[in-house]
Order: C-alpha cells, then sequence, then structure tokens
C-alpha cells in the first residue's frame, strides 16, 4: 500500500473562468477606445491630434528597418541573462548597438554602474524619458520578458533618433533611460533619487504579456523584515526559562492570515519564514521573516504596512520577545503605477496601426496584478507601462514557459511593434502642445507630484 502523501496539482478552473470572463468583456467592449477614451468601457474614436501622418510614418517605417538588430537583442540577452545590479554584459550589448547608430551613451549613468543614458534633441522643449530594463531573475533567466523590453526601449530611440537628427521633427528631447534591477529590487528608484528624472517631463515604456493590454492594474510593494529575539534554554529542563522567537514568528505568521479577511480583495501579503531555530531541543532565540506587502493604491499600501507593523509587535508582546521591523531591506517601495490615460490613447492609437487592439482598462481582471518600480517614475511625472503579448494568454510571468516565450519569433514581432508604438507615443507628445497640456492637467487632477522618498516615512 502506497503511504506516501503526494502533492496535489492546482486547478485550473478559477484561471479558466478569468480567461472566459476576460474574453467576454474584450467582446462587449469591442470598439472601446482604450483606457482613457470617453467614457470608461464607451466605445468611441480616438482623439485627433498628435504628430503629422508623415512624422509617424518616418519613425515607424525606421523601427521596421531596425527588426534585425532588436531581433538579436532579443536573443543575445537571452541567453545570457544577468541579474539584477549585475548586468554588465546586458547593458554593453545595448550600448554597444546605440553606438553603430552613432549614438553615444554614458554607461554607468546615475550612479548605478549598470544603467545607461542616451538623448537627442532639444533639451530646451518637452522631453519624454523612454525606459529599457534588461536585468534576468535568478535560475530561471528572461521569464518576464525584459529582454524584450530593452529590444523596444532601444528600437523606440533609434527610430526616433533617425527623425530628428533629420531636420524634420519637432523642437524636443528624447532620453533613453536603462533601468537596471527592476526583479526583487527598484533600480528605478534609485535613479530617480540620483536624479535622473531631472528635465524630464513623462516617461513611457512597454511590458511583455500574455495579451495586449492598454493598462492593467500593477500593485505598490514593500519588502519587510521581522526579525525575532528571545531567550535560549534548555526545551526540557528549563524551558520556562526561555523566550521562545519562533513561536513570536508563527503567530506573526498567523497574524496575516487572520488579517487577509480584513484586506481588501487585491492587496497581497506573502511571507517565508527564513530562520527558526539551530535544535528541537533549544528553545529558539532568534527567528527571521521576510514578507512582500502589496496593495493597489498608494494610500492602502501605506494603511497596509501599519497594520503589519501591528502584528509584529503583538506577536513579541505575547511571547515576551523582542522584534527589530526592518522596512524595504536597503531597497525602496514600489508604488502602484499610475497610468496616464491621454499618453494610453495615443499608444493604443500607434498599436492599432501595427494590426493589435490592446484591451482597455477593466477587462483583464485585476486580481492579475504584479508589481513594477515604473510606478515610481509614475508618481512623479505622467507615465505609462501598458502591455505587449509575446505568448499565449495562460503563460505566466516567472515560469519557463514565459522564459521560452520571450525568445521566440512572436518576441520579435512585440519587440518591433513596441519600437514603433512607443516612438510614435513619444512623438505625438513632442509635437502637439494641446496633447502635452491635457497629459499634465490629468497628472494634476490624479495628485501631481508625489514627494516618494518621504511617502512611508
Amino acid at each position: 500500500m502506497d503511504r506516501m502523501s503526494r502533492s496535489t496539482p492546482p486547478s485550473t478552473a478559477y484561471l479558466d473562468h478569468l480567461v472566459a470572463e476576460t474574453a467576454g468583456r474584450r467582446e462587449a467592449l469591442t470598439g472601446a477606445a482604450s483606457a482613457g477614451g470617453t467614457e470608461p468601457g464607451r466605445p468611441g474614436a480616438l482623439p485627433d491630434g498628435g504628430a503629422p501622418a508623415d512624422l509617424v510614418a518616418a519613425v515607424e517605417g525606421a523601427a521596421d528597418r531596425l527588426e534585425p538588430e532588436l531581433a538579436e537583442i532579443v536573443r543575445r540577452l537571452h541567453a545570457d541573462p544577468e541579474p539584477a545590479f549585475e548586468e554588465h554584459r546586458s547593458a554593453a550589448t545595448l550600448v554597444e548597438v546605440l553606438a553603430r547608430h552613432g549614438v553615444k551613451a554614458q554607461l554607468g549613468a546615475h550612479g548605478v554602474p549598470t544603467a545607461f543614458r542616451a538623448e537627442v534633441g532639444d533639451p530646451a522643449g518637452p522631453t519624454i524619458a523612454i525606459c529599457a530594463e534588461y536585468d534576468a531573475l535568478p535560475g530561471i533567466g528572461h521569464a518576464c520578458g525584459h529582454n524584450v523590453i530593452a529590444a523596444s526601449g532601444v528600437g523606440a530611440f533609434l527610430a526616433l533618433h533617425e527623425v530628428m537628427t533629420s531636420g524634420a521633427a519637432p523642437a524636443g528631447r528624447v532620453v533613453l533611460l536603462g533601468t537596471p534591477a527592476e526583479e526583487g529590487h527598484t533600480g528605478k528608484e534609485v535613479l530617480a533619487r540620483n536624479g535622473a528624472l531631472e528635465g524630464i517631463d513623462a516617461a513611457i515604456m512597454v511590458h511583455p504579456y500574455g495579451l495586449d493590454v492598454a493598462d492593467q492594474v500593477w500593485l505598490g510593494r514593500r519588502l519587510l523584515t521581522w526579525t525575532f529575539s528571545g531567550r535560549p534554554a534548555h526545551a526540557s529542563a528549563q524551558p520556562y526559562m526561555g523566550r521562545n522567537a519562533l513561536d513570536a514568528a508563527t503567530l506573526a505568521y498567523q497574524g496575516i492570515g487572520l488579517l487577509r479577511q480584513q484586506m481588501p480583495p487585491v492587496d497581497r501579503v506573502h511571507a517565508t519564514i527564513a530562520e527558526g531555530g539551530t535544535r528541537p531541543s533549544i528553545i529558539t532565540e532568534r527567528a527571521v521573516v521576510h514578507l512582500y506587502a502589496r496593495s493597489k493604491y498608494a494610500d492602502t499600501l501605506r494603511d497596509l504596512s501599519r497594520r503589519l507593523d501591528d502584528i509584529a509587535h503583538g506577536a513579541a508582546r505575547m511571547t515576551g520577545t523582542d522584534v527589530e521591523i526592518t522596512w524595504d531591506d536597503g531597497a525602496h517601495p514600489s508604488l502602484p503605477v499610475r497610468t496616464n490615460r491621454r499618453l494610453t490613447d495615443r499608444w493604443v492609437s500607434a498599436q492599432r496601426r501595427r494590426g493589435r487592439d490592446p484591451l482597455p482598462a477593466g477587462v483583464l481582471s485585476e486580481t492579475l496584478a504584479a508589481s513594477t518600480d515604473f510606478g515610481n517614475f509614475s508618481f512623479r511625472i505622467p507615465g505609462i507601462h501598458p502591455l505587449v503579448q509575446v505568448s499565449e494568454p495562460d503563460v505566466a510571468l516567472h515560469t519557463a514557459e514565459f522564459a521560452t516565450a520571450a525568445a521566440s519569433p512572436a518576441a520579435v514581432s512585440a519587440a518591433v511593434d513596441s519600437a514603433a508604438g512607443l516612438a510614435s507615443t513619444a512623438l505625438d507628445y513632442l509635437y502637439d502642445a494641446g496633447l502635452r497640456a491635457a497629459v499634465h492637467e490629468e497628472f494634476a487632477e490624479e495628485g501631481g507630484a508625489v514627494d516618494v522618498p518621504a511617502y512611508f516615512d
């Protein structure tokens, strides 16, 4: 008789429902403009305006001609993945591609050795930044597709560089920011604190996914460590002389589970007990818990942070132990992404010209949300972070299957389409003063610039 317990494979029932619901919402909203448009979920034409058609055609044509080099970026970075803050070869590859086109990039920009920066245009005019990520996940490589992000960003910049140096484009500047360390870190916050956004008015980027999506929820995220300290004692002879740090850690872990009943539905807390003692015969003196806390809004993330502090202090008091609470552990918080709907409209218009039809906000379930440090940019200046399809819809980020998709022909096509879309969106922003005014009016209505470093103090 087989007495071994076996893991139960997860049911796909809920995921199947989400796929069906997404398809139903998409069908109901056929023709909807985007996350912006006129009214949420209301079909209608995209707003007129933007850059002249001949300039748009010029940058999109330039992006198309870059396909061989963008394919090279996608595949070279995928074959040689590097984790956060260690992307030396990846950054060098991207700087090398820029140099082939006569673009001099600053490697080691803003105090980060694997960051880079390139510019084109007149800094006296409006300035828009295009972000390129290129870090990978330890052990699983480009399972989040940052190689595609890098190709898209570099391709968009080079397409704009070709047009803007021809003298045909309007006054203004485009900055390409190579932004390391998104995975498990907040590289963009480091760059922002080191002045990367000074003189920049808006920022745009794109992320690969299993669907084309104009605007999806991106949760704010904080890292947290609880270190409980107790008193060791012999667990049999004198247990009453000890104070058990593992008891504190397990009580706190259970406290998280009880808190979930009162959390907003899309909030997330996940934790692991990294240290829990050395021997069963010794009352545990030290226990360490690592946590991620995520929430849809900046203020709800701040509230969740306070609740987690209360749990740790309560567990320590119940067990007679001490607790050291370390937020963000040498990194920085990631705020949710604040999507600018007017810029999103221009992205959707550009992607429709490429034969894609990005889903508007509200079609894809917000329960599928993850986090990104681009949110920290979007609370300083207007920005967008849409998604481009490189895989089947049921392939999740951070899986081996998505890593495979990130080097596929679909990934190369997505990089080219995204380069064209980012380039034309940037061109629209630089050319159209009315669009710029609407972008910044919307940003002000959403709360304007936030003091990100002080937000959680």
